[in-house]
């Protein structure tokens, strides 16, 4: 496989323009939970509120090792969640991971993006994709845990940012 393709950008360029946007989306979603409110949850199957905007903030963490590694094996002990209690932690969190993130993609070329990568629990595959996959997924899953906050802050009565044009806190 070419590990260049003319007339093209690379892979961070091409797949992942949105990626500094998508982080001042989370940033803006974590920089309004209330401090004091970590063990609330809006259901008994529901995260806690301080386990959700840490699990954002944290997220970024797993580009480095679908970078940089053949898959990740969760029963390896390879994998150990963040622990972070206030706001100024999870933001910090936030930054740091998000830098290593686009340093992670920034260094893959397009031969190494399109190779397989897997998440398992020993002999239990839970997904097997290209990198590229992988990667883009964790942008999804990163929306899909901002909007998940989002109606956790709604419950809490927390006026919520609009992170894709004006939110009705906001209008």
């Amino acid at each position: 496989m070419s590990s260049t393709r003319p007339g093209t950008s690379t892979p961070m360029d091409l797949l992942f323009p949105d990626h500094d946007a998508e982080i001042a989306r989370s940033r803006q979603m974590l920089a309004v939970v209330p401090e004091g409110r970590n063990d609330w949850r809006p259901h008994e199957k529901s995260m806690t509120l301080g386990r959700l905007a840490t699990h954002l903030a944290e997220l970024p963490r797993f580009a480095a090792l679908v970078c940089t590694t053949p898959e990740l094996d969760f029963a390896s002990g390879a994998w150990t969640s963040a622990s972070a209690d206030t706001t100024a932690e999870r933001l910090a969190m936030l930054e740091t991971n998000a830098a290593a993130m686009k340093d992670s993609i920034s260094r893959l070329d397009w031969g190494t993006i399109e190779e397989s990568w897997v998440v398992r629990m020993g002999d239990q595959v839970f997904m097997k994709d290209t990198r590229a996959m992988h990667l883009r997924q964790l942008y999804s899953h990163m929306t899909h845990h901002r909007a998940q906050l989002g109606v956790f802050l709604r419950l809490l009565g927390v006026a919520i940012p609009g992170v894709y044009g004006p939110s009705a806190d906001e209008m």
